[in-house]
């Protein structure tokens, strides 16, 4: 099963991964650009092709990564090619779209894999609607009831269940949450719940519980499924955002993360729970992979973008040397938050 579980691992990070550098690519090769190499992995190569194109196709032993090496990225670093096929002589539009193909491929990849797995098994979709309230638990207590919708949380915009479950996640330092609630007559009122402290007997964590059931509306036809797609697309990424907004503002921890290891205990259990789940784990991922790229953070593609947006406004590029210093600098520190997510998945496990 394991073994399996591996192989699953693999096969989809390779298909992300092939996805985004495969949108990169495509552009660099449409605009001109010399190419070298287009890897999939990382280290050691255990299969290369030179194409007629006169590119070499590499498969690397790490299947984590993977990055396609164009002429004059930063600046003119090869005299034997022709200045009109490095990367840093094209049109500045070119250049932009070549760095953000690989985020777009990765959206796109996300969006067609929602709305085919809507289509195929249906769409669910968990809305900040209140369907049922649990009698003695605190939302029942403060007075909430079926039908009302939960419009924020501690003056976080609700747009999905998806949305509210981080913002619950997220650390209080109040002993309540505040909840701006739209009834059903369309009057607005805002409770401050304390919710009910339960204890796991097996692993001792606690959980805090509200006491509500939401809305589950399930999505079937083809316009409901491509409506569904782009609504869950938007969830995803909206979640996204508040994790990572979180991870500065102290509200969610590093612990929260998970690296290779935490991904291949979830795509064990996908595994059991089916094709169905893959795809939306797949779809998932894809999404993840695209929002952190596009970040402006060094060694990510949208630091490459963040100093071309500096080179538009000041009208010159910027200093090639300093570039490359940071995106050094800024692998050099994502290697780190690699290895302690990796400790940390390791951990919870044992």
């Amino acid at each position: 099963m394991w073994f399996l579980t591996l192989l699953l691992l693999i096969f989809i990070l390779g298909i992300i991964i092939l996805v985004h550098e495969f949108g990169h690519f495509i552009w660099a090769k449409t605009f001109g650009v010399y190419i070298y190499e287009f890897s999939i992995g990382m280290g050691p190569v255990i299969f290369s092709h030179l194409g007629k194109d006169k590119i070499r196709y590499n498969i690397r032993a790490i299947p984590i990564g993977g990055f396609v090496s164009m002429a004059g990225e930063v600046y003119e670093d090869d005299k034997k090619i022709p200045k009109s096929k490095l990367m840093c002589n094209k049109k500045w539009y070119q250049r932009l779209i070549i760095l953000v193909a690989g985020v777009t491929n990765n959206f796109i990849l996300a969006i067609l894999l929602l709305f085919l797995g809507a289509l195929i098994w249906g769409g669910v979709t968990l809305k900040p609607i209140v369907k049922n309230v649990i009698a003695d638990y605190p939302m029942a207590e403060a007075g909430i009831t079926k039908g009302d919708r939960i419009v924020k949380i501690n003056d976080y915009k609700i747009s999905s269940w998806d949305v509210a479950q981080i913002v619950l996640y997220m650390k209080n330092d109040k002993e309540y949450y505040t909840f701006d609630i739209k009834h059903e007559d369309g009057s607005m009122d805002t409770y401050k719940i304390v919710p009910k402290v339960e204890v796991n007997e097996d692993t001792k964590e606690e959980t805090k519980v509200f006491g509500i059931e939401v809305d589950v509306t399930e999505t079937n036809g083809f316009f409901d499924c491509i409506k569904y797609a782009f609504l869950k697309f938007g969830s995803v990424v909206h979640t996204m955002w508040l994790t990572i907004a979180g991870l500065f503002t102290g509200k969610i921890g590093l612990n929260a993360l998970s690296g290779p290891v935490g991904i291949y205990q979830v795509v064990g259990d996908s595994v059991s729970t089916g094709v169905s789940s893959i795809m939306s784990l797949l779809a998932f991922l894809s999404i993840n992979v695209g929002f952190i790229n596009i970040l402006p953070f060094p060694a990510f593609d949208g630091g490459h973008v963040l100093f071309l947006l500096i080179e538009k406004i000041k009208g010159s590029p910027v200093n090639p040397k300093l570039e490359n210093i940071i995106n050094m600098i800024g692998f050099g520190l994502l290697i780190l938050l690699m290895i302690y997510i990796t400790i940390q998945d390791i951990i919870r496990i044992f």
